[in-house]
């Protein structure tokens, strides 16, 4: 999506990119959760720079 989260989640996982972007998607329309979320993997993307 916007940072590139669901790609690197996709390389780290079984998951394509494309279940992930659906994943959070959903957690944002029913739990809110989406959001938060994604801006926790984005700063362990970023702090793991392998």
């Amino acid at each position: 999506m916007i940072f590139g989260v669901c790609e690197w989640l996709s390389t780290k996982t079984n998951f394509t990119a494309k279940n992930i972007r659906i994943l959070f998607i959903l957690l944002v329309l029913f739990a809110g959760l989406g959001v938060g979320a994604y801006l926790i993997f984005w700063m362990v993307k970023i702090l793991s720079r392998e």
